[in-house]
């Protein structure tokens, strides 16, 4: 592994990601992530330009932006926003006009992030098996469809890194598990009705398939609140998804990027609402 100056010469706003991590022996635990990330998200975004479906490629690149403020990749952070904010605009020529910027600065940090990490080159940053290296260093989490036999934290986030993030902080006081989307959300929650063992659920909103909306409808229609409690995590802070989120019976909201301290506070909170009840 490379010195951290290595990253600062390189862009990289490492002060900023630190007030997430909160030391660099947690950011090089994370950092590759980062890479198994950009193997999920970048053939959707290629999929999704290509079919003209800016809804998805909204989704999509709105979770780039998120991963690359984690750590620091200030740069990435704003081309992926602005592209997130002209999809959602459905302004599909800005998207191709701009898309080979955004990739160029993709392959540039796959690029500085493998050689930071000592990892030998790969070309292809998407490529099987460098997916399936950096998935062999996730930390241990529950299945999508357990029934969970002991108390568990449940996180819906299409973010690996916001996953084992969550997953770190909690590894010796609860299970952590997780769901990529709102559908594998609702499979795990439909398993655990009754066994008062989901504590507490992190949700974010903006996922692929089914979002976290949709989640949320179903727990309302259910009257699900006071056995399995739910906070937000989302990078949307705007009024119009604050106030919508707000009509559900959810317990608190935080905004991405937060830290270790901010996650306990959202997550002891949240339990105390279901032990309340």
């Amino acid at each position: 592994m490379l010195n951290v100056d290595f990253l600062k010469e390189n862009g990289v706003d490492i002060d900023k990601s630190l007030e997430l991590f909160g030391d660099m022996q947690t950011y090089n635990d994370t950092v590759g992530e980062f890479l198994l990330g950009i193997a999920q998200k970048i053939p959707k975004l290629e999929e999704y330009k290509n079919t003209k479906d800016m809804n998805n490629y909204a989704i999509y690149v709105h979770s780039l932006k998120s991963d690359a403020k984690y750590f620091g990749f200030t740069k990435l952070a704003e081309l992926a926003y602005n592209q997130e904010m002209k999809s959602k605009a459905g302004d599909v020529y800005y998207i191709y006009d701009t898309y080979d910027e955004l990739m160029k600065e993709v392959n540039r940090l796959t690029h500085v992030v493998k050689q930071y990490l000592g990892k030998e080159e790969v070309e292809n940053p998407s490529s099987n098996r460098n997916e399936a290296e950096l998935l062999e260093e996730q930390p241990s989490m529950i299945s999508l469809g357990e029934v969970y036999e002991e108390p568990t934290i449940l996180v819906a986030d299409d973010s690996n890194i916001v996953r084992n993030f969550v997953s770190r902080i909690f590894s010796n006081t609860y299970k952590v598990g997780i769901a990529k989307d709102g559908k594998e959300a609702l499979e795990i929650i439909k398993a655990n009705q009754g066994n008062n063992n989901i504590k507490a659920i992190l949700l974010d909103l903006n996922m692929p398939n089914v979002d976290g909306f949709a989640v949320l409808d179903y727990m309302k229609q259910n009257q699900l609140f006071t056995e399995m409690p739910v906070s937000i995590i989302s990078g949307d802070s705007s009024k119009e998804t604050i106030d919508k989120a707000f009509k559900y019976q959810i317990v608190d909201m935080i905004k991405k990027p937060f830290n270790d301290i901010d996650i306990k506070r959202v997550v002891e909170k949240t339990i105390y609402f279901k032990d309340l009840n």
